[in-house]
This record gives structure tokens, sequence and C-alpha cells, in this order.
């Protein structure tokens, strides 16, 4: 299991061996204690939960930061993610970009920016209606179902509604670059999620 929780800082854009320009995402990733080792034995599955982002006391509950000082971290971190898989680290490690390999492929996981409530053109890609001749079919979503039968709308009807802020899974992303000092993962491409979201990095 190869994986790391981070925080979507921008994007940028370096030059590879080869001379070509490359657009890149910038994820501060970790530094991730171990918070918790699920095994088959106590829990019926394998995993690993890591921590990430420090923060006061009083921003998490008191079962979350008693979960926290049993692991040993004497401080709130504001999240916790679980990463299905066996493992070899152990309650007390701590995961940072090091665990991962400049080119390694990786599926990057988090929440697309919210675009709010718009119509079907925007959300779903329809086509507009003519604009001339007095129609006023320009923008409009054009027929959702027939009168007589079944009279009524069918579930699921591609029409307007709230747009974005869901939970988004990117693959066939690839790492570029490590920077180990400063704990940024440099991926080709675009990762969900707007600035100074969370995003999650597992290795592939």
């Amino acid at each position: 299991m190869t994986g790391i929780i981070g925080k979507k800082v921008g994007m940028t854009q370096l030059f590879d061996d080869d001379g070509n320009v490359v657009a890149v995402t910038v994820v501060q990733a970790g530094p991730c204690p171990v918070t918790q080792v699920r095994t088959l034995d106590t829990d019926g599955y394998e995993a690993v939960q890591l921590a990430f982002e420090e923060c006061k006391d009083k921003h998490i509950s008191k079962p979350e930061l008693g979960h926290l000082k049993k692991a040993g971290i004497k401080h709130g971190m504001r999240h916790l993610v679980e990463f299905d898989g066996p493992g070899d680290l152990k309650i007390g490690d701590t995961v940072t970009v090091e665990a991962f390999e400049d080119g390694q492929a990786v599926t990057a996981t988090g929440v697309s920016k919210g675009k709010g409530f718009q119509g079907t053109i925007k959300r779903h890609n329809f086509s507009r209606g003519p604009e001339t001749h007095g129609s006023h079919n320009v923008r409009q979503p054009g027929s959702i179902g027939a009168s007589a039968y079944p009279a009524r709308v069918f579930k699921g009807m591609r029409m307007s509604g709230h747009m974005g802020a869901q939970r988004v899974t990117q693959q066939g992303l690839k790492i570029v670059r490590r920077d180990i000092e400063n704990n940024l993962l440099l991926i080709k491409g675009s990762v969900p999620g707007a600035k100074n979201s969370v995003v999650v990095i597992k290795g592939r």
C-alpha cells in the first residue's frame, strides 16, 4: 500500500529531460503519521489509517482526540483517511513523499470545484436551440417526458441543478518530480479540487 494525504497548492510548469514543457499540479503531501492499523484478526480487513494537517484540539471531537492520543499523537489532526490493503507500516510511523518514486503512476481523489446551480448546457453539455425566427427555445432543456403515459418524469432525467462539489477520482496520473525537503509532489496534469483542498494520493 502506497498512499498519502495532501493539500493542493496550485499548478505550474517545468521542463523535462527532453526540454519539453510539462504542466504539473503541486501537492503539499504529508507528513502523515499512522494512527491505526487494521488487521484481518481484529477488523476483518487490512488497511492503514493516516492523519494529516495539525489543528487545535478544540477543532475536533473528544473521541477523535482520544483516538489520536492512543496512537501517540499529542495534538489534533484535521483529516483521517484509511488506505485499503496490506502494508508494513506500524503505529508511530510517518509517511512522507519519500514513499513515492519519480515516474510512478498514481490516482488522485478530491472534491471538485462547486459551480452552483447550472443549466443543462453547462451541466450536461446539451446543445443550444435555434436563435432565429422567433424561437424562444434558446437555452431550454427541451422535452422531459410524455403527457398521457407515463404522466410523470422518470428519475435520473438530466436537468438543471447543483453542479460540482462532488468526490472525483482522477486516474492515469504520473509523478514528475518530488521535493523531499518541502514535502511536495509534482504530478503531471490536473488534480481534482480547488486550491487548498484536500487530495488523497494512492500509488498504483
